[in-house]
């Protein structure tokens, strides 16, 4: 979604310097409600990214290093100047645009653990029940947004600088640490000890506070010696591993690659270019086939209303670009799905509206109700836009995509399944996140009549879903997937059968649930297979990892459930030293794996 924050941005003139709950929402006061928080924090942490020595990189060709940084120095009028600058801001949001709704207001968006926390160094953690399997021994990482400062004024979830939260496990013993990724963006505010760059979804609500906070911005940048050829995003969405590297994701800027050292802390890298060839941003969303290693991704500027799709081979080298004109209108695209033949895009009833936001001052990224939404097939090895097709799906807003696969039908007609969650209603989105309801499809494309059915999986509110990554791209049987609270939340999962919903239209294909208990809640679940060398294996045979906090006793854990289990089974669970806040997408790196990095 931070694909919006990196158009808008990006089309504003840098200069050229050196190389929500279902109960009542609270009132409107920035200081409540708000805990563990910080106005500034002096905690004794290095914000320089790490530099990896030759004798640390994996045994292959050579290749690119990520590209680090420090921030510039400090002026000796910073004081001065950040008195000016807040006093300023705080002009801006008590005149032109508070807090006044839900979505933005700190009161409200930073309540209970959503609320941000300080980085915690390696921490052994006490495994208070079962034993954690050997096949965990690795590394279980869980991205998702953390803000440094206190907001001094509108504030979204989704603009939280990126933290990740690490549980690394060897020979049945787990160690916890939470770091921020250490982004340009990160190091300069930390910097200059306040917000420097604007925030999209919280500080572009209409032309007047854009032009007010536009013009703060630009004092800042100069001020503070920001340039945002390096960088403006937070990476705070998702983790990935490709060409042997891992990556902290969000589509608003490049990849930052990080490393987990053997004692389990996390460490910042630096921002990734693929050689020099790919710039701006990435999808957060990226898919890595299982079977070649090749990666797919695409980024999507929608300020200039252009989608370029691109994939990486095994050794995660980018190969050229593949540039999609057929679009109407600036659009959001947070995720697409591959087959081992095609690529899907959603085009969904959600995009810019810049007459909203010009005439009306409301949000740039609105709901578009004459809108038909579409899903785009394009090859999968394609060299231009030539060949994509679009196919109308009527009320169908596929935000994430679980995974597709190509297939035959019984008249022999070629045909992609694609399983993902509808969204609805679509204009909750960025806004009322807690009104939004997630209904699981199935739906089949004939690509030789053109004809698009679809099956409902389950009645239930269901998103932040996942399957065995072995079998991406491929048919697949089992969906594991959170059953929504107030976005990002799950109350439990539910494991799905996918095969069985075209029996006599079945809308519920659900085959195992865990709920988590009274005021018990979790994110997303990661599948980590038991024994992924051996190809007679079946699908679901291993288990499901994730992080689940108890809001009466202000505590988080660790949990690993059996898979294959009817009710889902807790085999083992692990206090955590420190709460882990309410997060996005999270991966499951194997020892192997993470000794290669």
């Amino acid at each position: 979604m931070d694909s919006l924050s990196s158009s808008f941005l990006s089309a504003v003139p840098h200069q050229n310097l050196l190389p929500l709950s279902k109960t009542p929402l609270p009132p409107i006061n920035l200081l409540t409600n708000i805990s563990s928080i910080r106005r500034e924090e002096k905690t004794k942490f290095s914000t320089s990214p790490i530099i990896r020595s030759a004798s640390t990189l994996p045994t292959q060709p050579p290749r690119s290093v990520a590209k680090p940084y420090t921030a510039p120095p400090t002026p000796k009028t910073t004081a001065l100047l950040s008195k000016f600058f807040s006093a300023w801001e705080d002009i801006i949001t008590k005149f032109i645009d508070p807090p006044d709704r839900p979505w933005v207001n700190p009161g409200f968006v930073f309540s209970g653990n959503f609320a941000p926390v300080d980085e915690l160094p390696p921490t052994e953690c006490p495994i208070i029940e079962g034993t954690l399997p050997s096949c965990l021994d690795g590394a279980y990482i869980r991205n998702g947004p953390n803000h440094q400062f206190l907001p001094r004024g509108p504030s979204h979830l989704f603009d939280g600088d990126g933290m990740l939260h690490c549980l690394r496990i060897s020979g049945g013993r787990a160690t916890f640490c939470s770091r921020y990724v250490k982004t340009y963006k990160y190091i300069i505010e930390r910097k200059a000890g306040t917000k420097v760059i604007p925030n999209y979804f919280s500080d572009f609500h209409g032309l007047a506070a854009t032009v007010a906070r536009g013009v703060l911005w630009t004092a800042r940048m100069i001020a503070y010696r920001f340039d945002q050829r390096n960088g403006i995003g937070v990476a705070n969405t998702s983790v990935a591993r490709f060409g042997d590297r891992l990556y902290a994701m969000c589509e608003s800027d490049l990849p930052y690659e990080i490393r987990v050292t053997p004692h389990g802390d996390v460490e910042t890298v630096g921002r990734y270019d693929f050689d020099g060839k790919h710039s701006i941003s990435m999808t957060a969303h990226p898919k890595v086939d299982p079977d070649t290693g090749e990666v797919f991704a695409f980024r999507n500027r929608i300020i200039t209303q252009l989608l370029t799709y691109f994939r990486l081979d095994a050794d995660g080298n980018k190969q050229c670009d593949v540039p999609i004109f057929s679009m109407h209108r600036p659009f959001l695209l947070h995720d697409f799905a591959i087959t081992k033949k095609y690529a899907i895009f959603p085009d969904i009833q959600f995009g810019m509206d810049l007459l909203g936001f010009f005439a009306k001052g409301e949000a740039p990224a609105a709901y578009i109700p004459s809108k038909v939404p579409r899903l785009g097939v394009i090859p999968r090895y394609a060299t231009d836009n030539k060949k994509m097709r679009w196919f109308e799906v009527p009320g169908f807003n596929m935000y994430h995509a679980i995974n597709a696969w190509d297939e035959e039908d019984d008249n022999g007609d070629e045909c992609i399944i694609l399983v993902a969650p509808n969204v609805s209603p679509i204009e909750h989105m960025i806004g009322r996140m807690e009104l939004l309801q997630a209904s699981m499809e199935k739906v089949k494309i004939n690509l030789n009549t053109g004809k698009l059915t679809r099956h409902p999986l389950s009645p239930r509110n269901l998103e932040l879903s996942v399957i065995n990554p072995a079998y991406l791209g491929k048919k697949n049987k089992y969906v594991y997937a959170g059953m929504c609270d107030r976005v990002p939340t799950t109350t439990g999962v539910v494991k799905l059968d996918v095969s069985t919903a075209a029996e006599g239209g079945q809308v519920e294909c659900t085959v195992a649930c865990r709920m988590y208990g009274p005021r018990c809640y979790g994110g997303e679940p990661f599948f980590v297979a038991r024994d992924p060398d051996n190809p007679n294996a079946d699908e679901d045979d291993g288990y499901l990892v994730s992080y689940v906090h108890d809001e009466e006793r202000e505590e988080s854990k660790f949990i690993v459930m059996d898979a294959q289990s009817p009710t889902l089974d807790v085999v083992a669970s692990v206090t955590l030293p420190q709460r882990v806040p309410y997060g996005f997408h999270g991966l499951f790196v194997r020892n192997k794996d993470l000794i290669t990095l």
